[in-house]
Protein backbone atom coordinates (compact mmCIF):
# COMPACT_ATOMS: atom_id res chain seq x y z
CA UNK A 1 0.00 0.00 0.00
CA UNK A 2 1.31 3.35 -1.11
CA UNK A 3 2.10 6.03 1.60
CA UNK A 4 -0.74 8.48 0.32
CA UNK A 5 -3.07 5.32 0.52
CA UNK A 6 -2.48 3.99 4.12
CA UNK A 7 -2.59 7.96 5.44
CA UNK A 8 -5.39 7.82 3.90
CA UNK A 9 -6.84 4.70 5.85
CA UNK A 10 -5.50 5.19 8.87
CA UNK A 11 -7.81 8.13 9.04
CA UNK A 12 -11.29 6.48 8.66
CA UNK A 13 -13.71 6.48 6.13
CA UNK A 14 -13.04 10.20 5.01
CA UNK A 15 -14.85 11.51 1.48
CA UNK A 16 -13.64 9.86 -1.46
CA UNK A 17 -12.94 6.53 0.73
CA UNK A 18 -14.63 3.92 -1.94
CA UNK A 19 -12.26 5.81 -5.17
CA UNK A 20 -9.44 3.98 -3.43
CA UNK A 21 -10.94 0.34 -4.10
CA UNK A 22 -9.95 -0.75 -7.13
CA UNK A 23 -5.85 0.08 -6.25
CA UNK A 24 -6.92 -2.20 -2.86
CA UNK A 25 -8.44 -4.89 -3.87
CA UNK A 26 -5.88 -5.35 -6.82
CA UNK A 27 -3.28 -6.01 -4.04
CA UNK A 28 -2.22 -9.55 -2.44
CA UNK A 29 -3.27 -9.81 1.15
CA UNK A 30 -2.27 -11.83 3.73
CA UNK A 31 -5.52 -12.14 5.08
CA UNK A 32 -8.53 -11.33 3.88
CA UNK A 33 -11.38 -11.70 6.59
CA UNK A 34 -14.54 -12.17 5.24
CA UNK A 35 -17.21 -11.12 7.93
CA UNK A 36 -17.76 -7.26 9.72
CA UNK A 37 -19.17 -8.43 13.14
CA UNK A 38 -17.29 -8.01 16.53
CA UNK A 39 -15.02 -11.35 15.11
CA UNK A 40 -14.14 -10.16 12.16
CA UNK A 41 -13.24 -6.91 13.57
CA UNK A 42 -10.82 -8.89 16.06
CA UNK A 43 -9.35 -10.25 13.71
CA UNK A 44 -8.22 -7.57 11.86
CA UNK A 45 -6.86 -5.55 14.48
CA UNK A 46 -4.77 -8.14 15.82
CA UNK A 47 -3.59 -8.78 12.23
CA UNK A 48 -3.07 -5.26 11.80
CA UNK A 49 -1.25 -4.24 14.65
CA UNK A 50 1.18 -7.77 14.55
CA UNK A 51 2.37 -6.16 10.80
CA UNK A 52 -0.05 -8.64 8.75
CA UNK A 53 -1.40 -6.51 5.51
CA UNK A 54 -4.92 -7.63 6.42
CA UNK A 55 -8.52 -6.72 4.64
CA UNK A 56 -11.87 -7.06 6.10
CA UNK A 57 -14.91 -7.32 3.92
CA UNK A 58 -19.08 -7.15 5.24
CA UNK A 59 -21.64 -8.14 2.71
CA UNK A 60 -24.02 -5.76 4.73
CA UNK A 61 -22.96 -3.16 7.12
CA UNK A 62 -19.97 -3.42 10.04
CA UNK A 63 -21.83 -4.92 13.15
CA UNK A 64 -25.51 -5.73 10.83
CA UNK A 65 -25.44 -9.12 12.31
CA UNK A 66 -25.38 -10.66 15.51
CA UNK A 67 -22.52 -7.90 16.71
CA UNK A 68 -25.35 -4.92 17.01
CA UNK A 69 -28.39 -7.67 18.15
CA UNK A 70 -26.69 -8.73 21.40
CA UNK A 71 -28.13 -8.55 24.58
CA UNK A 72 -24.77 -5.56 25.55
CA UNK A 73 -23.62 -7.45 27.95
CA UNK A 74 -19.73 -7.97 28.58
CA UNK A 75 -19.88 -10.38 31.36
CA UNK A 76 -18.01 -13.44 32.94
CA UNK A 77 -20.43 -16.04 32.39
CA UNK A 78 -21.38 -16.56 35.61
CA UNK A 79 -24.00 -19.40 34.34
CA UNK A 80 -21.39 -21.46 33.03
CA UNK A 81 -20.13 -22.26 36.46
CA UNK A 82 -23.57 -24.21 37.06
CA UNK A 83 -22.09 -26.37 33.96
CA UNK A 84 -18.70 -27.11 35.23
CA UNK A 85 -17.03 -24.79 32.55
CA UNK A 86 -14.40 -22.99 34.94
CA UNK A 87 -11.79 -22.05 32.30
CA UNK A 88 -14.28 -20.37 30.32
CA UNK A 89 -16.12 -18.40 33.07
CA UNK A 90 -12.16 -17.44 34.22
CA UNK A 91 -10.98 -16.53 30.38
CA UNK A 92 -14.38 -14.29 30.58
CA UNK A 93 -13.91 -12.50 33.80
CA UNK A 94 -10.29 -11.63 32.31
CA UNK A 95 -11.20 -10.14 29.28
CA UNK A 96 -13.72 -8.47 30.83
CA UNK A 97 -12.13 -6.41 33.27
CA UNK A 98 -9.68 -6.02 30.36
CA UNK A 99 -12.24 -3.93 28.56
CA UNK A 100 -13.42 -1.82 31.88
CA UNK A 101 -9.60 -0.80 32.05
CA UNK A 102 -9.33 0.04 28.34
CA UNK A 103 -12.48 1.30 27.53
CA UNK A 104 -13.93 2.97 30.13
CA UNK A 105 -16.95 5.20 28.55
CA UNK A 106 -17.75 2.04 26.30
CA UNK A 107 -17.04 -0.64 28.37
CA UNK A 108 -18.84 0.51 31.58
CA UNK A 109 -19.75 -1.67 34.92
CA UNK A 110 -22.86 -2.81 35.77
CA UNK A 111 -24.41 -3.85 39.14
CA UNK A 112 -27.15 -7.02 39.20
CA UNK A 113 -28.97 -8.00 41.75
CA UNK A 114 -30.68 -11.00 42.10
CA UNK A 115 -34.09 -11.55 44.69
CA UNK A 116 -33.86 -14.80 46.68
CA UNK A 117 -37.88 -15.43 47.16
CA UNK A 118 -38.89 -18.75 49.12
CA UNK A 119 -39.23 -21.88 46.64
CA UNK A 120 -37.30 -20.58 43.63
CA UNK A 121 -33.94 -21.66 42.06
CA UNK A 122 -31.14 -21.17 42.07
CA UNK A 123 -31.04 -21.25 46.23
CA UNK A 124 -28.93 -18.81 48.20
CA UNK A 125 -26.30 -21.37 49.35
CA UNK A 126 -25.77 -22.15 45.41
CA UNK A 127 -25.66 -18.77 44.13
CA UNK A 128 -23.51 -17.24 46.83
CA UNK A 129 -20.85 -20.29 45.99
CA UNK A 130 -20.85 -19.60 42.32
CA UNK A 131 -20.46 -15.49 43.06
CA UNK A 132 -17.41 -16.58 45.66
CA UNK A 133 -15.54 -18.46 42.37
CA UNK A 134 -16.70 -15.28 40.11
CA UNK A 135 -14.61 -12.51 42.60
CA UNK A 136 -11.29 -15.04 42.76
CA UNK A 137 -11.41 -15.38 39.24
CA UNK A 138 -11.97 -11.52 39.33
CA UNK A 139 -9.34 -11.12 41.87
CA UNK A 140 -11.34 -8.94 44.14
CA UNK A 141 -14.23 -9.50 47.50
CA UNK A 142 -17.61 -8.12 46.94
CA UNK A 143 -20.71 -8.08 49.19
CA UNK A 144 -23.29 -10.12 47.67
CA UNK A 145 -26.25 -10.72 50.09
CA UNK A 146 -28.58 -8.53 51.53
CA UNK A 147 -31.56 -8.73 53.75
CA UNK A 148 -35.57 -8.52 52.65
CA UNK A 149 -35.55 -4.73 53.39
CA UNK A 150 -32.43 -3.40 52.11
CA UNK A 151 -33.23 -5.61 48.53
CA UNK A 152 -36.59 -3.96 48.36
CA UNK A 153 -34.76 -0.59 49.00
CA UNK A 154 -32.13 -1.33 45.92
CA UNK A 155 -35.59 -2.46 43.38
CA UNK A 156 -38.56 -0.72 44.59
CA UNK A 157 -40.95 -2.45 41.84
CA UNK A 158 -39.43 -5.67 42.41
CA UNK A 159 -42.32 -7.81 43.65
CA UNK A 160 -42.04 -8.21 47.30
CA UNK A 161 -44.45 -12.30 47.57
CA UNK A 162 -41.48 -14.89 49.05
CA UNK A 163 -39.04 -12.26 49.14
CA UNK A 164 -36.18 -12.99 51.56
CA UNK A 165 -33.22 -11.00 50.93
CA UNK A 166 -31.02 -10.66 47.09
CA UNK A 167 -27.77 -11.30 45.99
CA UNK A 168 -25.45 -8.71 44.58
CA UNK A 169 -23.26 -8.65 41.91
CA UNK A 170 -20.98 -6.95 39.10
CA UNK A 171 -20.33 -7.12 35.60
CA UNK A 172 -20.56 -4.76 32.43
CA UNK A 173 -22.63 -3.79 29.49
CA UNK A 174 -21.52 -1.85 26.24
CA UNK A 175 -22.77 -0.70 23.00
CA UNK A 176 -22.13 -3.74 21.06
CA UNK A 177 -22.46 -1.66 17.79
CA UNK A 178 -19.46 1.22 18.50
CA UNK A 179 -17.49 -1.88 19.73
CA UNK A 180 -17.25 -3.04 16.95
CA UNK A 181 -16.34 0.66 15.16
CA UNK A 182 -13.85 1.31 17.96
CA UNK A 183 -12.55 -2.07 17.54
CA UNK A 184 -12.06 -1.55 13.54
CA UNK A 185 -10.75 2.64 14.29
CA UNK A 186 -7.94 0.66 15.83
CA UNK A 187 -7.12 -1.80 13.36
CA UNK A 188 -7.03 1.09 10.65
CA UNK A 189 -4.97 3.20 12.79
CA UNK A 190 -2.54 -0.26 12.12
CA UNK A 191 -3.02 -0.06 8.29
CA UNK A 192 -6.09 -2.49 8.25
CA UNK A 193 -8.73 -1.64 5.47
CA UNK A 194 -12.03 -2.43 6.37
CA UNK A 195 -14.97 -2.63 3.47
CA UNK A 196 -18.58 -2.22 3.63
CA UNK A 197 -20.94 -3.76 1.48
CA UNK A 198 -18.49 -6.09 -0.36
CA UNK A 199 -19.78 -9.21 -0.29
CA UNK A 200 -18.12 -12.46 -0.75
CA UNK A 201 -19.82 -14.26 -3.82
CA UNK A 202 -17.53 -17.60 -4.20
CA UNK A 203 -14.20 -18.62 -3.50
CA UNK A 204 -10.97 -18.82 -5.36
CA UNK A 205 -8.28 -21.55 -5.44
CA UNK A 206 -5.19 -22.62 -5.99
CA UNK A 207 -5.07 -26.17 -6.74
CA UNK A 208 -7.03 -27.40 -3.79
CA UNK A 209 -6.50 -24.73 -1.71
CA UNK A 210 -8.60 -21.61 -1.06
CA UNK A 211 -6.59 -18.19 -1.82
CA UNK A 212 -9.03 -15.71 -2.45
CA UNK A 213 -12.63 -14.51 -3.35
CA UNK A 214 -14.72 -12.94 -6.12
CA UNK A 215 -16.30 -9.98 -4.33
CA UNK A 216 -19.15 -7.95 -5.21
CA UNK A 217 -20.17 -4.31 -4.02
CA UNK A 218 -19.30 -0.80 -4.03
CA UNK A 219 -21.06 1.67 -5.92
CA UNK A 220 -21.36 -0.10 -8.99
CA UNK A 221 -21.69 -3.16 -8.51
CA UNK A 222 -18.31 -4.35 -9.92
CA UNK A 223 -16.87 -7.32 -8.78
CA UNK A 224 -13.21 -7.85 -8.21
CA UNK A 225 -10.79 -11.19 -7.62
CA UNK A 226 -9.15 -10.74 -4.33
CA UNK A 227 -5.93 -13.22 -3.37
CA UNK A 228 -4.86 -13.52 0.01
CA UNK A 229 -2.42 -16.38 1.84
CA UNK A 230 -5.40 -16.69 3.88
CA UNK A 231 -8.78 -16.32 3.81
CA UNK A 232 -10.71 -16.26 7.23
CA UNK A 233 -14.52 -17.32 7.62
CA UNK A 234 -15.95 -14.82 10.23
CA UNK A 235 -19.22 -14.41 9.16
CA UNK A 236 -20.83 -16.26 11.96
CA UNK A 237 -24.54 -17.73 11.90
CA UNK A 238 -23.74 -17.51 8.27
CA UNK A 239 -20.46 -19.07 8.36
CA UNK A 240 -22.05 -22.71 7.33
CA UNK A 241 -23.32 -20.90 3.91
CA UNK A 242 -19.46 -19.99 2.79
CA UNK A 243 -17.85 -23.01 3.81
CA UNK A 244 -20.33 -25.06 1.83
CA UNK A 245 -18.08 -23.58 -0.91
CA UNK A 246 -15.70 -25.63 0.66
CA UNK A 247 -17.95 -28.62 0.33
CA UNK A 248 -18.07 -28.68 3.98
CA UNK A 249 -20.92 -30.02 5.80
CA UNK A 250 -23.22 -27.71 8.09
CA UNK A 251 -21.95 -27.46 11.60
CA UNK A 252 -24.31 -24.74 13.46
CA UNK A 253 -27.35 -23.87 15.06
CA UNK A 254 -28.37 -20.90 14.82
CA UNK A 255 -30.40 -19.71 17.77
CA UNK A 256 -31.87 -16.16 17.65
CA UNK A 257 -32.25 -13.90 21.28
CA UNK A 258 -35.13 -11.21 21.63
CA UNK A 259 -35.13 -8.12 23.27
CA UNK A 260 -37.29 -5.35 24.38
CA UNK A 261 -36.91 -1.81 24.69
CA UNK A 262 -38.94 0.41 27.39
CA UNK A 263 -38.94 4.45 28.16
CA UNK A 264 -36.54 4.39 31.67
CA UNK A 265 -39.50 6.16 33.30
CA UNK A 266 -41.85 3.35 33.02
CA UNK A 267 -39.41 0.93 33.68
CA UNK A 268 -37.00 2.58 36.48
CA UNK A 269 -34.16 0.83 37.55
CA UNK A 270 -31.00 1.96 39.29
CA UNK A 271 -28.87 -1.24 38.59
CA UNK A 272 -30.16 -4.49 36.37
CA UNK A 273 -32.75 -7.39 37.71
CA UNK A 274 -32.11 -11.05 37.07
CA UNK A 275 -34.70 -13.57 37.09
CA UNK A 276 -35.91 -16.58 36.76
CA UNK A 277 -38.44 -16.67 34.24
CA UNK A 278 -41.56 -18.31 35.93
CA UNK A 279 -42.27 -20.80 32.74
CA UNK A 280 -38.96 -22.54 32.35
CA UNK A 281 -36.12 -21.18 34.90
CA UNK A 282 -33.94 -19.38 32.11
CA UNK A 283 -32.47 -16.14 33.02
CA UNK A 284 -34.28 -12.88 31.89
CA UNK A 285 -32.76 -9.44 32.77
CA UNK A 286 -33.84 -6.06 32.59
CA UNK A 287 -31.20 -3.13 32.78
CA UNK A 288 -30.10 0.41 32.27
CA UNK A 289 -28.97 1.11 28.66
CA UNK A 290 -28.40 4.09 27.07
CA UNK A 291 -30.93 6.05 28.66
CA UNK A 292 -33.24 3.57 28.23
CA UNK A 293 -34.17 0.08 30.02
CA UNK A 294 -33.43 -3.13 28.28
CA UNK A 295 -35.30 -6.50 28.86
CA UNK A 296 -34.25 -9.86 27.21
CA UNK A 297 -33.56 -12.66 26.54
CA UNK A 298 -35.27 -15.73 24.85
CA UNK A 299 -33.10 -18.37 23.30
CA UNK A 300 -35.29 -20.44 20.79
CA UNK A 301 -34.26 -22.03 17.35
CA UNK A 302 -34.37 -19.79 14.40
CA UNK A 303 -35.96 -21.75 11.60
CA UNK A 304 -36.69 -18.21 9.46
CA UNK A 305 -33.39 -18.72 7.11
CA UNK A 306 -30.49 -15.73 7.40
CA UNK A 307 -30.80 -14.02 3.97
CA UNK A 308 -33.43 -11.05 5.89
CA UNK A 309 -33.17 -9.91 9.40
CA UNK A 310 -34.74 -11.39 12.14
CA UNK A 311 -37.27 -10.12 14.49
CA UNK A 312 -39.13 -11.01 17.33
CA UNK A 313 -42.16 -13.19 17.19
CA UNK A 314 -45.10 -13.49 19.15
CA UNK A 315 -44.63 -15.82 21.60
CA UNK A 316 -41.05 -14.15 22.26
CA UNK A 317 -42.69 -10.90 23.15
CA UNK A 318 -45.55 -12.54 25.34
CA UNK A 319 -42.56 -14.64 27.13
CA UNK A 320 -40.72 -11.56 27.90
CA UNK A 321 -43.80 -9.35 28.73
CA UNK A 322 -44.84 -12.35 31.21
CA UNK A 323 -41.30 -12.51 33.32
CA UNK A 324 -41.98 -8.66 33.30
CA UNK A 325 -45.26 -8.97 35.06
CA UNK A 326 -43.98 -11.87 37.16
CA UNK A 327 -41.01 -9.42 38.37
CA UNK A 328 -42.81 -6.13 38.67
CA UNK A 329 -46.25 -6.75 38.96
CA UNK A 330 -47.46 -3.59 40.33
CA UNK A 331 -46.09 -1.37 37.20
CA UNK A 332 -48.57 -3.18 35.34
CA UNK A 333 -46.25 -2.84 31.70
CA UNK A 334 -48.34 -3.32 28.79
CA UNK A 335 -47.17 -4.19 25.00
CA UNK A 336 -48.14 -0.51 24.52
CA UNK A 337 -44.87 0.75 26.84
CA UNK A 338 -42.54 -0.71 24.19
CA UNK A 339 -40.31 1.27 22.24
CA UNK A 340 -38.63 -1.11 20.12
CA UNK A 341 -37.46 -4.62 20.01
CA UNK A 342 -34.80 -6.29 18.32
CA UNK A 343 -33.65 -10.18 17.61
CA UNK A 344 -29.99 -11.08 16.83
CA UNK A 345 -29.02 -15.03 15.83
CA UNK A 346 -26.22 -16.74 17.70
CA UNK A 347 -23.51 -18.62 15.92
CA UNK A 348 -24.02 -21.55 18.39
CA UNK A 349 -21.93 -24.74 17.58
CA UNK A 350 -24.27 -27.37 17.34
CA UNK A 351 -23.73 -30.17 19.93
CA UNK A 352 -27.16 -31.75 19.83
CA UNK A 353 -28.42 -30.44 22.72
CA UNK A 354 -32.04 -30.61 22.88
CA UNK A 355 -32.46 -27.80 24.79
CA UNK A 356 -31.49 -24.34 23.08
CA UNK A 357 -29.59 -23.00 26.57
CA UNK A 358 -27.31 -25.80 26.65
CA UNK A 359 -25.68 -25.79 23.15
CA UNK A 360 -22.54 -24.70 23.65
CA UNK A 361 -20.91 -20.92 23.99
CA UNK A 362 -17.66 -21.77 22.94
CA UNK A 363 -15.43 -20.81 19.79
CA UNK A 364 -14.26 -23.00 17.39
CA UNK A 365 -11.73 -22.68 14.58
CA UNK A 366 -11.74 -25.09 11.38
CA UNK A 367 -9.49 -25.36 8.49
CA UNK A 368 -10.80 -26.71 5.69
CA UNK A 369 -9.13 -26.81 2.23
CA UNK A 370 -7.07 -23.75 3.17
CA UNK A 371 -10.64 -21.98 4.48
CA UNK A 372 -9.96 -20.51 7.83
CA UNK A 373 -13.24 -20.98 9.71
CA UNK A 374 -14.05 -18.87 13.11
CA UNK A 375 -17.51 -18.69 14.51
CA UNK A 376 -19.12 -19.31 18.29
CA UNK A 377 -18.25 -17.44 20.84
CA UNK A 378 -19.33 -14.07 23.01
CA UNK A 379 -18.63 -10.42 22.60
CA UNK A 380 -16.11 -10.10 25.81
CA UNK A 381 -13.74 -12.60 24.00
CA UNK A 382 -13.53 -11.52 21.13
CA UNK A 383 -9.38 -11.13 21.52
CA UNK A 384 -9.33 -14.37 22.57
CA UNK A 385 -10.99 -15.72 19.28
CA UNK A 386 -8.77 -13.66 17.16
CA UNK A 387 -5.39 -14.68 18.89
CA UNK A 388 -6.75 -18.13 18.19
CA UNK A 389 -7.51 -17.75 14.78
CA UNK A 390 -4.25 -16.37 14.14
CA UNK A 391 -2.62 -19.09 15.91
CA UNK A 392 -4.12 -21.31 13.21
CA UNK A 393 -3.44 -18.83 10.36
CA UNK A 394 0.25 -18.72 11.09
CA UNK A 395 1.79 -22.15 9.72
CA UNK A 396 0.00 -21.15 6.34
CA UNK A 397 1.83 -17.22 6.58
CA UNK A 398 5.61 -18.49 5.83
CA UNK A 399 7.89 -16.18 6.96
CA UNK A 400 5.71 -14.39 9.44
CA UNK A 401 5.97 -15.28 13.58
CA UNK A 402 4.57 -13.60 16.58
CA UNK A 403 4.12 -15.19 20.13
CA UNK A 404 0.61 -13.88 19.79
CA UNK A 405 0.96 -12.38 23.61
CA UNK A 406 -1.77 -9.93 24.15
CA UNK A 407 -2.23 -6.76 23.59
CA UNK A 408 -3.83 -4.05 25.25
CA UNK A 409 -6.92 -4.03 23.86
CA UNK A 410 -7.15 -0.18 22.83
CA UNK A 411 -4.48 2.79 22.58
CA UNK A 412 -5.35 4.85 25.34
CA UNK A 413 -7.83 8.35 24.39
CA UNK A 414 -6.46 11.55 24.78
CA UNK A 415 -7.95 14.33 26.75
CA UNK A 416 -11.10 16.38 25.18
CA UNK A 417 -10.88 20.07 25.10
CA UNK A 418 -14.47 21.04 25.19
CA UNK A 419 -17.21 22.24 26.72
CA UNK A 420 -18.50 18.60 28.20
CA UNK A 421 -20.11 17.70 31.29
CA UNK A 422 -17.30 14.58 32.59
CA UNK A 423 -19.42 11.94 31.63
CA UNK A 424 -20.09 13.03 28.67
CA UNK A 425 -16.78 13.66 27.73
CA UNK A 426 -15.87 9.84 29.31
CA UNK A 427 -18.60 8.66 26.85
CA UNK A 428 -16.89 10.46 23.65
CA UNK A 429 -12.85 9.09 24.63
CA UNK A 430 -14.42 5.80 25.29
CA UNK A 431 -17.02 5.35 22.03
CA UNK A 432 -14.72 7.44 19.51
CA UNK A 433 -11.17 6.87 20.92
CA UNK A 434 -8.46 9.37 19.42
CA UNK A 435 -11.07 10.41 17.14
CA UNK A 436 -13.37 12.38 19.89
CA UNK A 437 -11.76 15.71 19.81
CA UNK A 438 -11.74 16.08 15.76
CA UNK A 439 -15.78 14.68 16.72
CA UNK A 440 -16.41 17.98 19.15
CA UNK A 441 -14.04 20.32 16.94
CA UNK A 442 -16.52 19.12 13.75
CA UNK A 443 -20.03 20.21 15.85
CA UNK A 444 -22.14 22.99 15.02
CA UNK A 445 -23.74 25.28 17.10
CA UNK A 446 -26.01 23.07 19.46
CA UNK A 447 -24.62 19.56 18.50
CA UNK A 448 -22.88 19.13 22.08
CA UNK A 449 -26.56 19.11 23.51
CA UNK A 450 -27.91 15.22 23.94
CA UNK A 451 -30.81 14.33 21.91
CA UNK A 452 -33.87 14.04 23.98
CA UNK A 453 -34.35 10.36 25.23
CA UNK A 454 -30.90 9.47 25.03
CA UNK A 455 -27.35 9.61 26.21
CA UNK A 456 -26.24 10.74 22.56
CA UNK A 457 -25.39 13.92 21.39
CA UNK A 458 -26.22 15.27 18.12
CA UNK A 459 -22.38 15.75 17.17
CA UNK A 460 -22.38 12.00 16.64
CA UNK A 461 -24.85 11.84 13.83
CA UNK A 462 -22.43 14.30 11.73
CA UNK A 463 -19.07 12.55 12.65
CA UNK A 464 -20.84 9.26 11.47
CA UNK A 465 -22.06 10.89 8.41
CA UNK A 466 -19.05 12.33 7.61
CA UNK A 467 -16.63 9.57 8.56
CA UNK A 468 -17.85 5.97 9.48
CA UNK A 469 -18.88 4.68 5.89
CA UNK A 470 -22.67 5.27 6.20
CA UNK A 471 -24.65 4.26 2.84
CA UNK A 472 -27.75 3.92 4.33
CA UNK A 473 -30.06 5.49 6.44
CA UNK A 474 -30.54 1.95 8.96
CA UNK A 475 -26.54 2.25 9.36
CA UNK A 476 -26.52 5.67 10.64
CA UNK A 477 -29.75 5.42 13.17
CA UNK A 478 -29.23 1.62 13.80
CA UNK A 479 -25.69 1.41 14.45
CA UNK A 480 -23.38 4.08 14.30
CA UNK A 481 -26.03 5.63 16.70
CA UNK A 482 -28.21 3.47 18.64
CA UNK A 483 -31.48 6.43 18.04
CA UNK A 484 -33.84 3.65 16.35
CA UNK A 485 -33.79 1.41 19.15
CA UNK A 486 -33.74 4.21 21.68
CA UNK A 487 -36.51 6.64 20.45
CA UNK A 488 -40.43 5.30 19.69
CA UNK A 489 -40.90 4.75 16.02
CA UNK A 490 -37.10 5.08 15.41
CA UNK A 491 -36.87 8.22 15.75
CA UNK A 492 -39.26 9.47 13.16
CA UNK A 493 -39.87 12.54 15.29
CA UNK A 494 -36.52 13.83 14.73
CA UNK A 495 -35.87 12.83 11.69
CA UNK A 496 -36.14 16.84 9.99
CA UNK A 497 -33.31 17.54 11.90
CA UNK A 498 -31.55 14.15 11.57
CA UNK A 499 -31.89 15.10 7.95
CA UNK A 500 -30.78 18.72 8.19
CA UNK A 501 -27.32 17.58 10.34
CA UNK A 502 -26.56 14.72 7.72
CA UNK A 503 -27.63 15.19 3.70
CA UNK A 504 -25.13 17.12 2.75
CA UNK A 505 -21.95 15.30 5.26
CA UNK A 506 -23.79 12.31 3.12
CA UNK A 507 -23.46 14.07 -0.37
CA UNK A 508 -27.52 12.27 -0.73
CA UNK A 509 -29.44 14.39 -2.95
CA UNK A 510 -33.05 14.45 -2.22
CA UNK A 511 -34.79 11.43 -4.07
CA UNK A 512 -31.67 9.33 -2.36
CA UNK A 513 -32.53 10.79 0.88
CA UNK A 514 -36.19 10.10 0.61
CA UNK A 515 -35.66 6.34 -0.37
CA UNK A 516 -33.67 5.41 2.38
CA UNK A 517 -35.40 7.16 4.75
CA UNK A 518 -38.69 4.94 3.60
CA UNK A 519 -36.42 1.87 3.69
CA UNK A 520 -35.43 2.45 6.99
CA UNK A 521 -39.00 3.28 8.11
CA UNK A 522 -40.36 -0.02 6.29
CA UNK A 523 -37.45 -2.02 8.13
CA UNK A 524 -38.06 -0.74 11.41
CA UNK A 525 -41.35 -1.16 11.41
CA UNK A 526 -40.87 -4.74 10.01
CA UNK A 527 -38.32 -5.99 12.19
CA UNK A 528 -37.51 -2.87 15.04
CA UNK A 529 -41.26 -2.86 15.55
CA UNK A 530 -43.93 -4.63 17.91
CA UNK A 531 -44.89 -8.05 16.00
CA UNK A 532 -48.41 -8.45 13.86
Amino acid sequence: MSAALRAHWQNGWHRGWQNTLPALLAREWDLLIIGGGITGAGILLEASRRGLKALLVEQRDFAWGTSSRSSKLVHGGLRYLKEGRFALTRESVHERDALLAAAPGLVEPQSFAFGDYVGRKPGRKTFLLGLAIYDLMAGKRERHYVGEGEFAMMTPNAARAGLQGGMLYTDAKTDDARLVLRVLQEAQAHGGVAINYMAARSLLRGGSTVNGALLQGGRDGATHEVRARVVVNATGAWADELRGHAGAAPRLRPLRGSHLVLPAWRLPLAQAVSLMHPADGRPVFAFPWEGITLVGTTDVDHGDGLASEAAITRAELDYLMAALHAQFPQLALRESDVIATYAGVRPVIDSGAGDPSKASRDHAVWLEDGLLTVTGGKLTTFRVIALDALRHAMPSLAGWRDDLAPCPVFAPSPALVAPLRAAAARRLRGRYGAHAQALIDAAHPGELDTIPGTESLWAELRWAARTEAVQHLEDLLLRRTRLGLQLRGGGVRHMARIRAICQNELEWDDPRWNASEAAYLALWQAHYGLPA
